[in-house]
């Protein structure tokens, strides 16, 4: 019986830890994922001939800075702002009377302040509220001009999940280079610590799940 007993002490021995052992290494995983998770967002294509810069919204003025040098480069003829739809914010300020800039306004004013002729600029419009709205304006305006090509610009944190949602909803026979803009302050290698980055962060995995998923969670409209 004693002999029995050790037996199976020495069975559970083992069990336990081959469970330590095995969770150690989930954490360990899971620890490399959080720490290179800033680094994975943070991918983009070289730069190619294409027919419009697109200048996605938000993260004024680094965006448009960045257009500007590519289009200043040759790579493009023409740079292209979305205009956002207006939120609840922008119409309570006008029930306020009280004047509101949007953003595409600046965004258009950093482009020209960084030589770019107004001639070559153009709002796209299309009740733009997200990135998915951002991609089906930029669709529609190359379909509407003849174009096939464009370089999408947006922020070092936003790249992969703008690639997934062009992959997503644009036909293969329009193409975008997705380039991010360096002078964002976006720390890819320590982006946990800091509460903006690791916001951006949080939100562009979750962000990226609802496009895999199918766009099922929607932007709520003002």
């Amino acid at each position: 019986m004693p002999q029995a007993l050790n037996v199976e002490r020495t069975s559970l021995t083992r069990r336990h830890w081959l469970l330590i052992s095995a969770s150690v290494l989930i954490l360990l995983a899971l620890a490399s994922v959080f720490r290179f998770a800033g680094s994975w967002l943070t991918v983009q294509d070289p730069l190619q001939p294409a027919d419009a810069i697109v200048v996605l919204g938000g993260h004024l003025p680094f965006r448009s800075m960045e257009a500007a040098a590519i289009y200043k480069q040759g790579w493009a003829s023409e740079v292209w702002v979305t205009r956002p739809a207006p939120t609840v914010e922008s119409k309570a300020l006008e029930k306020l009377d009280i004047g509101f800039v949007p953003e595409d306004a600046y965004s258009v004013r950093v482009l020209i302040r960084f030589g770019v002729p107004s001639s070559a600029v153009r709002v796209i419009d299309g009740d733009i509220t997200n990135t998915e709205d951002e991609v089906r304006a930029t669709v529609r305006t190359l379909r509407e001009t003849g174009k096939t090509r464009s370089i999408l610009v947006t922020s070092k944190y936003h790249v992969r999940r703008t690639k997934i949602i062009w992959s997503a909803l644009a036909p293969p026979d329009l193409k975008a280079t997705v380039r991010f803009t360096p002078d964002d302050p976006f720390d890819p290698k320590r982006w946990w610590q800091n509460s903006s980055d690791a916001l951006a962060v949080t939100r562009e995995i979750g962000g990226i799940l609802n496009a895999e998923t199918g766009f099922r969670i929607k932007p709520r409209r003002p």
